[in-house]
């Protein structure tokens, strides 16, 4: 993994400021308090949180194999999902996410039996931003067959959850998702909450730091 600075430095050439609407130099301001405090979290992943930076902005940023990251035309409401109660997300512009791990162990499980297995674990599942800043830095994590759930946001319905959990994998190019053009592209979609995928593992982290 890259070190803080370089990952901030690959925010920019990936073009991060012009698609969150903020410049260069603040950008890197935001970014500085974490750098410091974050430097020696093993495996660091620096993130962009929601206050900062739209979900829906940072996907078209994801690249694999010269195909951009789309999100499904059916979750145009991304924006509405966040953390779910007792993740402890800093409340900043920037913060950093350390021992990630895609969860391939956990193929197969739905995300209503993950979440506790992961939480059992000491460990905390990965919010949708948290998904999405660490693929910007390692692409590679999205393999075909080895995608993951991330189960750390939800979109509220008054007293309930909705059942949709988000979840970010490979295009195949249906017409659902736009067709061959985008075959082979990255994609923030969802799966529901009490199905089972052998092809997808659920992220988490071992702690943030903000």
């Amino acid at each position: 993994m890259r070190s803080l600075t370089e990952q901030l430095d690959r925010w920019i050439e990936l073009g991060v400021p012009g698609a969150i609407g903020v410049g260069e130099v603040r950008l890197r301001e935001v970014a500085v308090p974490v750098l410091a405090r974050a430097a020696d979290l093993p495996g660091a992943v620096l993130v962009m949180g929601p206050r900062l930076a739209p979900a829906a902005a940072l996907v078209p940023l994801l690249d694999r194999h010269g195909r951009a990251g789309f999100v499904v035309p059916d979750m145009t409401d991304v924006a509405e999902f966040s953390d779910i109660d007792g993740l402890d997300v800093p409340d900043v512009g920037v913060y950093a996410v350390g021992g990630v791990e895609r969860g391939d162990e956990m193929a197969g499980w739905s995300p209503d039996e993950a979440l506790p297995e992961i939480l059992g674990r000491g460990r905390t599942p990965l919010t949708v931003h948290e998904g999405i800043c660490w693929l910007l830095q390692e692409p590679a994590a999205l393999e075909r067959n080895h995608c993951f759930m991330v189960v750390g946001s939800r979109r509220r319905q008054g007293a309930r959850l909705d059942r949709r959990v988000p979840a970010l994998w490979i295009s195949g190019g249906s017409e659902r998702d736009g067709g061959r053009a985008r075959r082979g592209a990255p994609k923030l979609g969802w799966c529901w909450a009490g199905n089972r995928h052998t092809w997808l593992g659920f992220a988490s982290a071992a702690g943030r730091i903000g």
